[in-house]
């Protein structure tokens, strides 16, 4: 623990530096800004992960004064032996890419160019392993030429030479061993200033860790996480994968595949730095940057791949009328059941995406597969259209688990209320309601107000669900004959009973209480006679004049 603290001091001093040399060369809070920033701090990484395994696999470098030393004077076959013992996730260097090598010739002519250089030459020497691909079959490599963003040629040097003297201070090594939530925390601390301004430029890339950890708990309980290996997890807007990456823990890293498509470039990006981080290297080839609505890239043959967990915090609105048309063919019939949003009558009015993306995933699961999406709270009650069409599609066949309805302002970035939709199409008994919507506190986020859940409140929730229990006022398990009763309605207050109480009293007791009953309405009726006379009585001094 004190390890982990250590390093993520170190880690955020070490984002706050990077941004600081950005805003002195002119880019703070520039759109380049966050691609130097995420990519260097990727070199950082990817050079102590190297550090940290070839010292697990050659003692004498662990303890050497210079391990860089050691390894640059080792042949080529000895350095080509010890890199085929490293794991996959390690990427493959020589020994001019270290940053201590860098470093030390920090102050030779065109030391920018030597900067880009290396950093290209390690993602070409590694593009097969690390390079996220479009559904065009184009490969995004890892690095960019960083210098470039400074627009005055004479201060690239001088940029590249401070990000130089930046990375040489620490190194990661010590914390390979460390739990993940470390790597979370990191990763939301590098991206909280892209995350603001009313959701910012990259609020679609960021969910709330206390709605991924709600959802990986409920779609792979920890009573039966023993069982599951071997299992392809999905996320069609995959964002950064805060929800991946919750899922793939729950499972175990090296007993799960992950897929993804993202029509953000920023957000391919995002999530192949998370994957790293995670160890999840050996998914990378299946990170696709493209629309996955109108161009879905992971097929078996011509038919859309089958997964079995799903994953999404899909966008709610979105004018697609672009590229609506195309979906209304033929081949997409089956995968969109229940419609096609229309194109709204302004052209500021955005279209609900979220019916595509819910559509697609009941499409894209397995049988017996399991999936957990966050949808707008209005989707379990709507009365008409594709909403409505949807749940019947579930209810009809017996594939949903429930529904959690979360507090407002769950989301810093959208006024929207949100619930949590998971299916389960191995699920033919009950299925779970609950309304969390009072649970939480409110605080400030910046401008904004946000709802925060407690552990004790999250593992309420978790709990609650996986066991099907019934908890007035919270949760009620319903049979899918019930739902249809209730024109398939997944709100849980719609199902509470009716509480009324009663009180056991004496016959005595019972007596004096209908006596005071009924003496009042006594005097009540009485009253309200006098009032008929006195009011029949002005009525008759009125006069005409």
């Amino acid at each position: 623990m004190v390890v982990e603290l250590e390093f993520q001091q170190k880690t955020k001093a070490l984002i706050d530096s990077l941004k600081s040399i950005c805003a002195n060369y002119g880019l703070g809070n520039d759109g380049n800004e966050f691609k130097i920033i995420t990519q260097t701090f990727l070199y950082k990484f990817l050079n102590d992960k190297f550090a940290y395994e070839a010292k697990k696999i050659n003692p004498t470098l662990a303890s050497a004064e210079s391990w860089e030393a050691v390894l640059a004077a080792m042949s080529e076959n000895d350095l080509e032996m010890m890199q085929l013992q490293m794991g996959g996730d390690t990427a493959r260097l020589k020994p001019q890419h270290f940053i201590s090598h860098l470093f030390s010739q920090q102050n030779t002519a065109d030391f920018a160019k030597l900067f880009d250089d290396t950093l290209l030459d390690i993602a070409i020497s590694n593009n097969d392993v690390f390079a996220v691909k479009t559904d065009g079959g184009a490969k995004v490599v890892l690095f960019e030429r960083l210098s470039q963003y400074i627009a005055d040629d004479s201060k690239r040097d001088a940029f590249c030479r401070a990000i130089i003297n930046k990375l040489v201070d620490f190194s990661f090594e010590r914390i390979f061993t460390q739990k993940f939530d470390f790597y979370a925390t990191i990763f939301e601390y590098l991206i909280k200033d892209y995350n603001s301004n009313s959701g910012g430029k990259y609020a679609e890339y960021f969910t709330p860790h206390a709605v991924a950890r709600i959802m990986a708990e409920i779609l792979v309980p920890r009573t039966t996480r023993s069982n599951v290996r071997n299992v392809s997890v999905y996320d069609p807007s995959a964002g950064s994968g805060t929800l991946l990456m919750n899922v793939a823990h729950a499972i175990g890293e090296n007993r799960c595949s992950i897929y993804t498509q993202d029509i953000s470039q920023k957000s391919s990006s995002l999530l192949r730095l998370n994957l790293i981080l995670n160890n999840l290297v050996h998914s990378i080839p299946n990170v696709v940057q493209g629309n996955t609505i109108s161009h879905p890239y992971h097929k078996d043959g011509s038919a859309l791949k089958r997964f079995d967990y799903i994953v999404s915090n899909p966008p709610f609105k979105l004018d697609f009328s672009d590229f609506r048309d195309e979906l209304d063919s033929k081949e997409n019939k089956q995968r969109f059941f229940a419609g096609i949003p229309k194109v709204k009558p302004k052209a500021t009015d955005k279209m609900e995406i979220y019916q595509l993306f819910l559509q697609h995933i009941i499409h894209s699961l397995k049988p017996g597969g399991k999936a957990a999406v966050v949808v707008p709270t209005g989707f379990i009650t709507a009365q008409s259209g594709i909403d409505k069409g949807i749940r019947q599609y579930l209810v009809e066949h017996k594939m949903l688990a429930g529904v959690v309805s979360m507090p407002s302002n769950i989301f810093a970035t959208t006024g929207t209320n949100v619930s949590i939709l998971f299916m389960d199409a191995g699920n033919k008994d009950k299925v779970v309601l609950i309304d969390a919507s009072s649970l939480g506190e409110k605080i400030k986020d910046g401008k904004n107000q946000r709802t925060v859940l407690t552990p004790a409140e999250e593992q309420r929730i978790v709990d609650t669900f996986n066991t099907k229990e019934d908890v007035e006022d919270f949760s009620v398990a319903v049979s899918y004959e019930e739902i249809e009763a209730k024109n398939y309605s997944l709100s849980a207050g719609q199902y509470f009973d009716v509480k009324i109480e009663y009180v056991d009293i004496t016959q005595a007791e019972f007596t004096e209480k209908m006596q005071g009953f009924t003496s009042n309405l006594e005097s009540l009726f009485g009253q309200s006679r006098k009032l008929e006379v006195e009011i029949k009585k002005q009525f008759a001094g009125l006069k005409y004049e």
